[in-house]
């Protein structure tokens, strides 16, 4: 089968060339041809790619033979990734359902409206279709259920899209491509990531020959186009040995600076910010966020940098707490990226995360129980084993500070509130995003210092050993790009310790928030940025090294342990990975450290 699929895959590539070819030349205008609106060019470009994918699972639908539904998945899976800059853009809950990986679905909104659905789309599909042995009623009814929401999704498409829109669309796909396209984040079987990247390259050479008109300089039109043919014959590659630090460094970068000096030449004008700044060129720079976008409100620029002084000043005032003995920084140690270097601390339940990177996260805590910094701090402050006090106490500490009442007086235009402390506190987390370790400097072309180990190790974890599948580029946590919506949870069967491996912890983790059953065990992704200053690992400190870390990975996570536990997320399949690579990894993530 798999024989089967690379002679099919290399079929669909010419394949594909000669369509978009058809499809660009049907968008010529003759001199008896009426002008046509780039927006009505594209919207009928894009639903004829849907009703490709739909005709494709039709097929599928109609056969019996396993290997011609794999054809028709195969097809239809290439029309998907064609549709897929725009459908991601235009209808991010639909695109996020049909290209799910193939786990339960668990939206908890609040206690009372909790939602657990099965998966379905392409990668359920992907992963059917190679399973022994073969279920084909399953997989036909997810094919059926995939059909029927693309035929809904079709059915209602009205594309309404300004140039800024567009221009939006290209880098969010630019970026995904980058991100998560190639590393093998929704092929998790067939690791058919470089030829899917391909296709989404061929998409958005067609949108930019429909917008071919809206550039003034046919120059920089001709250069983004031969941009992006670049990355196509780079990707040209297999899965394992792709050089994707080169392709980000060389390409991807390259084309976010090109999408710059396109916003000139069309002279669009941005109404706001996403999670990209919209003047970004690089996707690993202290540039490369908007971090209103992540607060959930704006910062006035002239008074930014005062309030991140007055945070740095409550975060290690040790007043804060009801005995004056604790304050931020008694657990958060800047010397150890904000961590203690302990298992746990004294009386708490789970190891001390970084706070570096912490703002750019949707869910805080190793639960989520909280959804964003300045929620984070009053559970600090309420908790019995930590600043064990509450707001009203600690607005009275701060306010009685004549320095401080004067300084929020200043910056926030009125007396003390609870809420100013803890946005003070807040705005000086946020500011611990550098993004200048070793690693970021030499993917930006600042330095020429990393070793080829450190390289590798890069290519392995964005690769071969799946890790930023979960800890996703460029901040390496559990916050998938490149909308920057949700943080992932996972189960990875974390064991009690390493002398009984075979026990779970008892740490329920998500559990505890809602009480939902298929919950239990799941922990937040962090960021290994930093990692080699934040030892011990996991929730509960159990692996003392990366080494450990490695290990556990490699062999499977629980399942490899002997652990049964029925929503474990991490794959249960050994990495495969060699002793000199996994070294290498952790060469790349001893890089990551800020400077």
């Amino acid at each position: 089968m798999t024989n089967f699929y690379l002679k099919h895959i290399k079929k669909a590539h010419y394949g594909l060339v000669c369509l978009l070819c058809i499809v660009l030349g049907s968008c010529k205008k003759t001199e008896t041809q009426e002008a046509v609106e780039p927006i009505v060019t594209l919207e009928r470009s894009y639903v004829n790619t849907l009703g490709r994918c739909i005709e494709f699972l039709d097929s599928t639908l109609a056969s019996t033979n396993r290997d011609l539904m794999l054809k028709g998945y195969l097809n239809a899976r290439e029309q998907f990734k064609m549709a897929e800059p725009i459908l991601s853009y235009v209808d991010k809950g639909n695109y996020k359902s049909l290209n799910a990986p193939n786990i339960l679905s668990v939206e908890e909104e609040d206690a009372t409206d909790i939602k657990i659905n099965n998966p379905f789309g392409f990668q359920v599909m992907e992963e059917l279709l190679f399973e022994e042995p073969f279920d084909k009623g399953e997989f036909k009814k997810v094919a059926q259920q995939t059909r029927n929401r693309l035929e809904l999704i079709k059915q209602n498409t009205r594309l309404k899209l300004k140039p800024y829109h567009i221009l939006w669309l290209i880098r969010d796909e630019v970026a995904r491509i980058a991100l998560t396209g190639i590393t093998g984040f929704d092929s998790p079987v067939l690791e058919a990531s470089m030829k899917e990247s391909i296709i989404a390259y061929g998409s958005l050479k067609e949108l930019l020959n429909v917008y071919k008109d809206e550039f003034a300089s046919e120059v920089l039109y001709n250069e983004f186009q031969e941009a992006f043919d670049k990355a196509i014959v780079n990707l040209n590659s297999d899965f394992e040995s792709f050089d994707r630090f080169n392709f980000i460094k060389n390409h991807t970068h390259k084309q976010l600076e090109l999408l710059q000096l396109t916003k000139t030449d069309w002279e669009v004008e941005f109404p706001l910010e996403l999670a990209f700044n919209n003047d970004m060129t690089s996707l690993f720079s202290a540039n490369t966020f908007n971090m209103d976008y992540f607060s959930g409100y704006v910062e006035v620029d002239s008074l930014l940098s005062s309030k991140i002084s007055l945070g740095q000043r409550l975060f290690n005032d040790t007043r804060l707490s009801s005995d004056n003995s604790m304050s931020c920084a008694t657990c958060h140690d800047k010397n150890k990226a904000f961590t203690d270097g302990l298992k746990t601390f004294p009386k708490q339940l789970r190891n001390t995360p970084t706070l570096t990177y912490a703002a750019l996260q949707r869910s805080f805590f190793y639960d989520g129980r909280t959804g964003n910094l300045e929620g984070q701090i009053v559970d600090v402050v309420n908790n019995q084993h930590e600043f064990h006090t509450n707001l009203d106490d600690l607005k009275e500490v701060v306010s009685s500070d004549s320095v401080y009442a004067v300084q929020f007086s200043k910056l926030y235009g009125s007396e003390v509130s609870d809420h100013s402390i803890r946005n003070a506190i807040a705005v000086y987390i946020r500011s611990l995003n550098k993004f200048n370790s070793k690693f970021d400097n030499n993917i930006n072309g600042l330095e020429n210092t990393l070793s080829s180990h450190e390289v590798n190790g890069f290519n392995l974890f964005m690769g071969k050993a799946k890790c930023a599948t979960c800890h996703f580029a460029p901040v390496f946590n559990g916050t998938v790009p490149p909308n920057f919506k949700d943080t992932e949870f996972e189960l990875l069967g974390v064991p009690k310790d390493t002398l009984q491996e075979t026990l779970v912890d008892s740490d329920l983790g998500r559990y505890n928030v809602f009480n939902t059953i298929e919950k239990k065990y799941f922990f937040k992704t962090p960021t290994v940025r930093n990692s080699s200053k934040t030892a011990p690992y996991m929730h509960n400190g159990v692996f003392v090294n990366l080494e450990q870390l490695m290990e556990f990975y490699n062999d499977g996570g629980g399942a490899g342990l002997g652990l049964d536990l029925e929503y474990q997320t991490l794959p249960p399949d050994a990495l495969g990975l060699t002793e000199s690579e996994m070294k290498d990894i952790i060469s790349f993530m001893e890089s990551l450290e800020d400077s």
